[in-house]
């Protein structure tokens, strides 16, 4: 048995620095992986820039919409309470003339070409 006690390789300085480096290089692997999933995973920072970017481009959106409404419901109010506008838009739209005016239609003549 003594011989065979012989055989074994104690564990020295050797082996502990070696299982040492394994474990930083495994530690820094981690660490990777880790750090690249945090930049371009799903919750990673490349998702939560583009979802700032959406959030800023939702809010111009409804805020474009928010004046777009209140002017279209300026413009009801004019419909529903002033004359004007609605005369307005019939002369404009449908050609209406009010009594008593003359209507005048201009064709354009081509320009005559001198020789």
């Amino acid at each position: 048995m003594t011989g065979s006690a012989n055989k074994r390789q104690p564990i020295g300085p050797k082996t502990t620095g070696r299982t040492r480096q394994i474990a930083k290089l495994l530690l820094v692997l981690f660490a990777i992986v880790i750090g690249v999933d945090a930049l371009v995973g799903e919750q990673g920072l490349v998702a939560i820039r583009e979802a700032g970017r959406q959030h800023d481009d939702l809010v111009a959106a409804i805020a474009r919409k928010q004046a777009e409404n209140a002017g279209l419901a300026e413009h009801v109010q004019r419909l529903q309470h002033d004359a004007g506008t609605i005369e307005e838009l019939a002369r404009k739209n449908l050609g209406f003339i009010s009594p008593g005016e003359k209507v005048f239609i201009v064709k354009d003549v081509p320009a005559r070409t001198q020789p």
